[in-house]
């Protein structure tokens, strides 16, 4: 009788004790802010570069009301909303002038980076202008660097999201394939230049998307949704060689709006 009087009296103490703790620990949660803020970081792709409507605040950053992020960000209202990726951005333009905005508040945060690390534009313009064999070799050297130097640079970018913002569900979107083989156009590049451009594009999806599963983040790849509206598709949703130059090969308003915002928002 004592004996189970002595374990009553025991089982009664660390039910208490359990409660106790189980409501302190409420009691802290309820005192730490929620992370519900979202930043949108990264490049031109992740700034709008084609889709028009860009923030005259902006500057040559060129920031649309019709990108992604500030579609979703009007959508569902998040409790802040910071839009500072940039035309032209590389990781060392991410870490060094964007990551102001994250903090331990940061629910959501979205990015698109690396295309321009690896001569994107560059790349394009030798395709574009000298022909089958100086395109190969471009996009040869695009895929070397892509392959053994933008690993480092991307687990640095990644690495600093994670430490400015913690609580953050970091969405890290890819880049689409810019043609449809055996599509519709009778002039311009080769197919075979068109084939490498499209497997530079492989290469740089296949190792953003390690890099961000590596840190724990999500990679988002956008070939699902542009499938179909690839340049020579007959209704692409990229640019071609266009006036003004930066928005070519660019998505257009429906490439952010139907490319890019559906996948992102799964992947939130």
């Amino acid at each position: 009788m004592r004996l189970s009087r002595i374990a009553a009296m025991a089982s009664a103490f660390f039910v208490t004790l359990a409660l106790a703790l189980t409501g302190a620990s409420a009691a802290v949660s309820a005192e730490r802010p929620l992370a519900t803020g979202y930043v949108a970081l990264g490049d031109s792709y992740a700034a709008g570069v084609g889709s028009g409507s860009y923030d005259s605040g902006s500057g040559s950053c060129k920031r649309s009301t019709k990108a992604y992020p500030a579609l979703w960000a009007a959508a569902h209202s998040p409790s802040s909303f910071d839009f500072v990726a940039c035309s032209g951005a590389r990781t060392g333009d991410v870490t060094s002038g964007q990551l102001g905005p994250l903090s331990a508040s940061t629910g959501v945060v979205s990015i698109s980076i690396g295309g321009n690390d690896a001569g994107f534009a560059d790349t394009m313009t030798t395709c574009a202008l000298q022909g089958e064999s100086a395109c190969l070799a471009r996009v040869a050297q695009a895929v070397d660097y892509i392959d053994k130097t933008l690993p480092g640079q991307l687990d640095g970018v990644y690495g600093a999201i994670a430490q400015k913002a913690p609580s953050a569900h970091v969405v890290v979107l890819g880049y689409p394939h810019f043609y449809k083989i055996g599509g519709s156009c009778s002039v311009g590049l080769s197919e075979k230049s068109r084939s490498a451009i499209n497997g530079a594009a492989d290469s740089i999806n296949t190792v953003t998307a390690k890099r961000a599963a590596d840190h724990g983040f999500t990679f988002a790849d956008v070939n699902s949704t542009f499938a179909g509206h690839e340049l020579c598709s007959g209704d692409p949703w990229l640019h071609s060689v266009t006036v003004p130059v930066d928005e070519s090969y660019h998505p257009t308003a429906a490439g952010q709006s139907d490319g890019y915002l559906p996948v992102f928002g799964s992947a939130v």
